[in-house]
């Protein structure tokens, strides 16, 4: 059974100058109708296998997925008809491509949400990530959005030239002041082969300053908090009831489908076997409980003459629990003892309670009682070291 739905849209206005996401600039409208079409029969071929029958969540990234503006409305129309149970529609959109009139298409046909890549609400600081937009583009996106009755979320970038304490925390009142109901906070990261990797080796830039980026994250904690979001993912703050139903699906083991070059996919041995022969994809192993896979070439299963081509990744089930707690750890609820049991029994008590024990020691994990379960959860010292407790329980993979 296939969860949750991502597709990805591969094309840009402009690439930013930071990005290292599989998109391209594009001003093309007749490429943009050529893959909303190609996208949607695709959707259409796979609603007709049954594939997306019991889908909850679905989420259209990029890329920037507004740059297709009807093309975009028309693969929303597409996915409502082949998932009928969903709850959750996203879509990723840029504030200079995002309007008031496709905000109300997006809606009309089905969308219930729009995470808007805002970064920051500082025009200088948005000019030197090459972003196309500026804080009052971003500010009438967002009140368009939610102006059709779309939940907003907003996205900010944190460690960005010229930022500075000052300039970070007006860019997280101006959030605040818009009333969107979600804001995810990533701090800037120097990706190899991006414009920035390059002023980075001349000499032009300096790497984003660590300790400013935690000050950042802890000044976001503190200010989002403040305003009524509640941090429920390391780095996702959400108002009640309004946190992003497929990110959690990410983190807690839920089979997804991604369509779309460089999309990602995450199914069950017993849903892969049943999606493999119209998604293309070859047999897995006996041994194997979890299969990933990527696409790696423009071609949509069953539309056209060329099939798509995949890289696979099978995982045993002893990979599987380990990633289950690795992923469930980046919540803030954590992960409830009905997991722990599982995990417990694939991997063995002995190696699975030295784990848990010493990340209690550490003090990067606590024993909570949340959600109406008693739960092993990260701490604050869990949050800020993340890398650092999820490395422990990845480690189980192969104890």
């Amino acid at each position: 059974m296939v969860d949750a739905l991502y597709i990805h849209v591969p094309f840009c206005h402009a690439r930013c100058l930071y990005c290292d996401f599989d998109s391209r600039a594009c001003r093309d409208g007749a490429a943009y109708d050529a893959f909303a079409r190609a996208m949607a029969a695709c959707i259409e071929r796979l609603g007709t296998a049954g594939a997306l029958a019991w889908c909850r969540t679905a989420y259209i990234g990029g890329g920037t997925p507004s740059v297709l503006g009807e093309g975009l409305v028309e693969i929303v129309r597409a996915v409502r008809a082949a998932a009928p149970e969903l709850v959750e529609f996203s879509c990723e959109a840029n504030p200079e491509s995002f309007s008031a009139e496709l905000a109300a298409r997006l809606a009309e046909v089905g969308a219930t949400r729009v995470s808007l890549g805002v970064q920051s609400f500082d025009d200088r600081e948005l000019r030197a990530l090459g972003r196309l937009h500026s804080a009052d583009t971003a500010r009438q996106a967002i009140a368009a959005a939610r102006a059709a009755g779309l939940a907003v979320s907003c996205d900010l970038m944190c460690g960005i030239p010229l930022q500075t304490e000052t300039s970070w925390g007006a860019s997280l009142e101006a959030a605040v002041a818009t009333e969107v109901s979600h804001v995810s906070v990533y701090p800037l990261t120097i990706e190899e082969g991006t414009p920035f990797a390059s002023k980075v080796s001349r000499g032009a830039l300096v790497e984003p300053d660590e300790d400013f980026q935690a000050w950042c994250m802890e000044e976001a904690r503190r200010r989002l908090m403040g305003a009524g979001m509640h941090p429920y993912e390391v780095a996702s703050y959400a108002r009640p009831g309004a946190e992003c139903a497929h990110n959690i699906a990410y983190w807690t083991g839920k089979s997804y489908l991604g369509l779309g070059r460089s999309a990602a996919s995450m199914l069950d041995r017993a849903t892969y076997g049943s999606l493999r022969e119209v998604l293309g994809l070859p047999a897995a192993c006996d041994t194997a409980a979890r299969i990933r896979f990527v696409q790696t070439t423009d071609a949509l299963p069953g539309v056209g003459a060329d099939a798509p081509a995949y890289d696979v990744e099978e995982m045993t089930a002893r990979e599987a629990a380990a990633e289950d707690l690795m992923l469930g750890m980046r919540m803030a609820r954590g992960v409830d003892e009905g997991l722990l049991a599982r995990a417990r029994e694939v991997i063995g008590a002995g190696a699975l309670d030295a784990a848990v024990d010493e990340a209690l020691h550490r003090g990067l994990a606590v024993w909570a009682d949340a959600d109406g379960s008693h739960r092993l959860a990260p701490t604050h010292d869990g949050w800020l070291l993340g890398n650092e407790l999820y490395g422990l329980l990845w480690n189980l993979a192969s104890c």
